[in-house]
């Protein structure tokens, strides 16, 4: 059974997880991807600056992946906090033996990726939506004083 370093080899990996969590780098999402469809092997595929909605645009509907995003979250400008997302991600034309990996192997990157607010396992980009996922940071943030989506 491999191990986490071993499935996390990619240096460029740890780098681009410090980028995402800092304030001070533009970097606001990174993309995991396996090495190969044979292969368990774990590599970065891609960074970025943008949104939610750009991340996703990473993901494929035959591949399993691992995705990490900052998102600024707040009902106004004194109130606004970031938190991470992680995503586990298996398009819905993954192959079946990866999808039954990665139930293991997810909590192997999350030993790497230990820092976030809410975690999302899909194979929907549906439910990759910004304003599904800022609800799901909400609610992981305790009081949300937004009447719109009060239940009173």
């Amino acid at each position: 059974m491999p191990s986490p370093t071993d499935l996390l080899s990619d240096p460029e990996i740890a780098t681009a997880y410090d980028d995402v969590r800092s304030d001070k780098s533009p970097t606001t999402w990174m993309v995991l991807k396996y090495e190969s469809a044979s292969k368990d092997n774990i590599t970065l595929h891609s960074t970025g600056t943008g949104d939610l909605v750009e991340m996703c645009e990473a993901l494929g509907e035959d591949e399993a992946a691992y995705g990490y995003v900052r998102m600024k979250v707040g009902n106004d400008e004194y109130s606004e906090r970031v938190k991470f997302v992680f995503v586990v991600w298996a398009g819905p034309n993954t192959k079946v033996m990866r999808k039954a990996k990665m139930s293991f192997q997810s909590g192997q990157v999350k030993q790497l990726i230990r820092t976030y607010a809410v975690e999302i396992q899909t194979g929907d980009k549906r439910e990759l939506a910004e304003d599904i996922v800022t609800m799901k940071l909400r609610k992981a943030m305790g009081a949300n004083y937004d009447r719109q989506s009060s239940a009173y």
